[in-house]
């Protein structure tokens, strides 16, 4: 006979009979994402496993060049770009990211106003589009966003 739930130690836990299929209820669902991770490290483990050991280990001068495009690659690959690449790059992520909380906040306003929350959850999103608004809007207005190279 097992000791009441009272009597067990605090650090560790209850084991067997209903705490087991208990734990287990719990952890069934993510059964089949064990299961797709687990494939996935495989195959990619066979993948590079196969590539190493039958793919060609003839190394030529030609084979060394870099290719860029179907066209010869001119300048030093090491040169120096312009910083408008990066601040394009930083806009984009930062207008995606945008998009990422709007989808939510969307499909969640009935829900939201159902609770008396519609019109703070309105303000807030307006709030957060206002503050990337006037972001786009500095951005605009220092040229950041004019390709003229």
């Amino acid at each position: 006979m097992t000791a009441p739930l009272a009597l067990h130690r605090v650090d560790t836990p209850p084991t067997g009979g209903y705490y087991a299929a208990l734990t287990m209820d719990y952890l069934s669902p993510y059964i089949p994402v064990l299961v797709l991770l687990l494939i996935t490290g495989v195959l990619c483990l066979a993948i590079g496993v196969l590539a190493t050991v039958l793919g060609p280990r003839r190394i030529t001068r030609i084979k060394e060049t870099p290719f860029e495009c179907g066209s010869p690659s001119t300048g030093d690959p090491h040169s120096r770009h312009s910083v408008k690449f990066y601040l394009v790059a930083l806009l984009f992520i930062v207008f995606d990211i945008e998009s990422v909380f709007i989808y939510p906040w969307g499909a969640l306003l009935r829900d939201l106003h159902g609770e008396g929350l519609g019109w703070f959850a309105y303000f807030e999103m307006l709030s957060f589009m206002g503050t990337l608004a006037i972001g786009l809007l500095y951005v605009w207005r220092k040229g950041a966003l004019e390709f003229n190279t």
